[in-house]
């Protein structure tokens, strides 16, 4: 892919070409949303729950290096095996030595956007170890060499008869065939045999305990059980921010997580893992990755409360007519434009002008992050660090000069207004990004000041 095409504006405008799925990809996030809105709306206590939960991550955030510790205290006298990676790379390599230290070279893997984040499947790959995807929409995204789109409904951008395609392809489905109770059976057969024979299985975490060293994994398919059950070694990775306190707290975000997500009371899995069964191993790879530098940003601390429902996502009006590939990481959308850049601000430094800030997004956070404010701070962050768009910053100090200059604005308007009805075609072509979407308006006769002034008397 070219440079010129990696960034939210080039990928979008791929995605936008086809229109009919830019229609139904917008409608679909948006009936998620409303499933949203009336299970909050069923709960009298909602508001209070999402403040609950925005106090409790405050206090996780305050003291996480003792809640780690403690968590892997307790961790360790249940008999997990804890470790920790400051990075990407070294997470990656811990995963490896464990899978190599019993001769797996095949596995299976439950959604885990951490993983997704660390490039672990890549990883893996290029060292000989074949890694399968259990949720179903990870499965799909894996056949078409896809990263997910969204972290909840990874597969949320493809039609059925492209699943169809995809599994006759890979899974001899009958060609044509886009039942989805049809393939969702094939899937399940297909995906049996991995269950069984696979030996090592590789989960996320959705909340780790640091009062019991337990953590509690959430799905809707019960893969991750499934996986975890049956494998002599399970290994769970976990980003640091994921520590809640106590086990009395897990009622607070479980209550908010799937009405945020997809508008049901509850997952259909939540699975709590607290030690390993007679026989096997468990691991639990604690990772930083950028979340400790996050951490000391007063601005942007809070991003470190998410708990990856996608609600920003499901109501985001850039996000639900752009697609999840365009935002060119692992975590697309509102959310993903703020933590991105912590990690590399030159090369996600696109991502905080995806938005219109319209502050939806923070509305329906469930844990009370201020996204469409820090999306702004990020901004000024990017422009202030030297990593905004050239031609933005020469529009920015055009702008900046007309404005400052009452004779340089009224003067400005009228060869603007000029222009626009003798030669349309210097602001009329492709050069301007604006126009491309959108008709000029009538060209005016005068200005509001020209015409205030004409009225004032009246």
């Amino acid at each position: 892919m070219s440079s010129a095409t990696k960034d939210h504006a080039g990928l979008s405008d791929i995605f936008n070409k086809d229109e009919a799925r830019v229609d139904w990809h917008d409608e679909t996030l948006w009936f998620v949303r409303a499933k949203r809105d009336k299970a909050a709306h069923n709960l009298p206590e909602w508001e209070s729950l999402r403040e609950t939960a925005s106090l409790i991550k405050n206090n996780v955030l305050s003291n996480l290096y003792n809640y780690l510790v403690e968590f892997e205290t307790q961790a360790q006298k249940n008999g997990i095996t804890v470790h920790w990676a400051a990075n990407a790379e070294e997470h990656n390599r811990i995963v490896h030595g464990i899978l190599k230290a019993h001769s797996v070279n095949r596995l299976i893997k439950s959604k885990s956007m951490l993983t997704e984040e660390c490039h672990l499947n890549e990883y893996l790959k290029n060292n000989g170890i074949d890694v399968i995807d259990t949720d179903l929409g990870e499965r799909i995204v894996q056949l078409a060499q896809e990263p997910p789109s969204h972290i909840v409904l990874p597969c949320i951008h493809k039609k059925k008869e492209e699943i169809g395609e995809l599994f006759h392809e890979h899974l001899g489905t009958p060609k044509g065939m886009a039942d989805p109770l049809f393939l969702t059976a094939a899937a399940r057969e297909h995906l049996r045999e991995t269950f069984l024979t696979r030996k090592a299985a590789i989960t996320g975490v959705n909340f780790a305990v640091a009062e019991t060293g337990e953590f509690v994994v959430c799905t809707n398919e019960g893969n991750a059980d499934m996986g975890a059950h049956l494998a002599d070694v399970h290994i769970a990775c976990m980003g640091i921010e994921k520590i809640i306190p106590k086990r009395t707290n897990l009622g607070v975000f479980l209550r908010l997580l799937t009405r945020s997500a997809t508008g049901q009371p509850i997952t259909t899995y939540s699975s709590h893992f607290k030690k390993p069964r007679p026989g096997q191993e468990m691991h639990i790879v604690l990772v930083d990755n950028g979340r400790t530098t996050q951490l000391s940003r007063p601005d942007f601390r809070n991003s470190l409360k998410c708990i990856r429902c996608a609600a920003c996502m499901n109501t985001c009006p850039v996000y639900r007519r752009s697609g999840g590939h365009s935002y060119h990481t692992a975590v697309a959308g509102p959310i993903g434009s703020i933590l991105a850049p912590n990690l590399d601000m030159r090369e996600y430094a696109d991502l905080p002008f995806a938005s219109t800030l319209c502050g939806s997004c923070s509305n329906v956070c469930p844990v009370k992050i201020n996204i469409h404010e820090q999306l702004y701070k990020w901004r000024q962050v990017i422009v202030k660090e030297g990593y905004a768009d050239p031609k933005k910053k020469l529009a920015m100090k055009a702008m900046e000069f007309t404005l400052s200059s009452p004779f340089v604005y009224k003067n400005a308007g009228k060869a603007g207004r000029w222009f626009m009805k003798h030669a349309p075609f210097t602001v009329n072509n492709k050069l301007n990004l604006w126009y491309q979407q959108r008709e000029m308006p009538e060209v005016p006769q005068q200005s509001f000041g020209e015409w205030y002034k004409k009225n004032k008397k009246a």
